[in-house]
């Protein structure tokens, strides 16, 4: 469900329907939450407000990029826990 304000006139179910429709289209892989329609006339204008994206930490790790390593085998979690850590010096 997309919570649709329209600001600066009045537009039928079927054209937010509509924008709806195609906001999906053009942002297949993001969530749509709410959208502004500004109302200017013939035309409109839309701001859209997606969804967060859950952030996920990469790591560099003993040569590979991962999120975690519990899929690590024993060999490779002893080397995280073995390696040295160096700070930043400002």
């Amino acid at each position: 469900m997309v919570d649709v304000r329209v600001l600066n006139g009045e537009l039928s179910k079927a054209e937010i329907d509509a924008y709806i429709t195609r906001s999906q289209e053009l942002y297949p892989d993001k969530t749509i939450e709410a959208m502004d329609i500004t109302v200017d006339g013939d035309y409109v204008d839309i701001k859209y407000h997606f969804a967060d994206v859950p952030f996920q930490r990469i790591r560099r790790i003993t040569g590979y990029l991962v999120g975690t390593v519990d899929r690590f085998n024993n060999a490779k979690r002893a080397e995280v826990e073995d390696r040295v850590k160096h700070s930043v010096v400002s």
